[in-house]
């Protein structure tokens, strides 16, 4: 089977919790991986701007009419996506480290159904 069939057969059985795990673990991985190399302002800017994207997902996706998820639920995730936005853009400008970033990230991905990445 091919890599493209296989990508393909994993997105249609895959339940959106699964893939919004699945996408934390990977951008995580690779915040890990950047801090472990000692990376910080612009070489995280690919990094950071994943995580980002991500989260925005999450945010409009909670803020979109007809979202399932209990409203506090609903509201705490859009509360961290605006988080991580401010956050990033301070790390970018090296006020802080992605460390918390990763935490958050770390505690999403449990949440979401698994250990995650220790």
């Amino acid at each position: 089977m091919s890599l493209n069939a296989y990508q393909r057969a994993r997105t249609i059985t895959e339940s959106p919790r699964s893939t919004e795990r699945r996408l934390l673990v990977q951008i995580t991985g690779e915040l890990i991986e950047a801090r472990d190399a000692g990376a910080s302002g612009l070489a995280l800017a690919p990094m950071l701007a994943r995580n980002r994207e991500v989260w925005n997902a999450f945010s409009d996706a909670c803020a979109t009419r007809g979202n399932g998820l209990p409203h506090a639920l609903r509201a705490s995730i859009i509360s961290i996506g605006l988080w991580v936005e401010r956050y990033s853009s301070a790390v970018m400008a090296g006020k802080d480290d992605i460390d918390a970033l990763i935490a958050v990230n770390r505690e999403i991905i449990a949440g979401l159904g698994g250990s995650g990445l220790h």
